[in-house]
């Protein structure tokens, strides 16, 4: 039988010892996770129905520190408040709100992003963010899946 070892993400050397520090830390995280995302969205090149944005460095960039449980919790909690209607994604109000935009011409892409936060940030628990050719291995996987996902 073989053992399967995890590594703790690089985020794990900032969160305090305490249980109900440790999860105010964790939650502090993703939500600055989420208005980085944020931040990232509306930092855009017009290029056609699709533009470009710094959303995919930020995704893989939140992952790989924050491993797989924060990075999915964060790309979930950036979908839950794009879904109710907050102004977080690339062309929100412009392009319409919510579900309605997400179920749009990005709304692969953005499913794409919680499957990016899951491939890089299984890879980070696993310590392949110790490695540049592993983790850059990790998130070429991962860009592929997002854009199969989004066209």
């Amino acid at each position: 039988m073989t053992a399967v070892t995890v590594a703790r993400p690089l985020v794990s050397l900032a969160l305090p010892e305490g249980a109900a520090a440790r999860r105010a830390t964790e939650i502090a995280l993703v939500i600055a996770g989420t208005l980085l995302l944020t931040l990232s969205a509306k930092t855009k090149v017009v290029l056609g129905p699709v533009d470009l944005s710094l959303q995919t460095l930020a995704v893989l960039a939140i992952a790989a520190t924050f491993g797989f449980r924060l990075g999915v919790a964060t790309l979930a909690l950036y979908l839950v408040e794009g879904a109710m209607g907050f102004p977080v994604f690339q062309s929100t109000p412009e392009k319409g709100i919510g579900l309605a935009y997400m179920l749009g011409t990005t709304g692969g892409f953005l499913l794409g992003f919680l499957a990016m936060a899951a491939i890089v940030g299984w890879a980070a628990d696993r310590g392949w963010d110790k490695s540049v050719l592993k983790i850059g291995a990790a998130m070429l996987v991962a860009e592929a899946v997002m854009m199969a996902l989004g066209f």
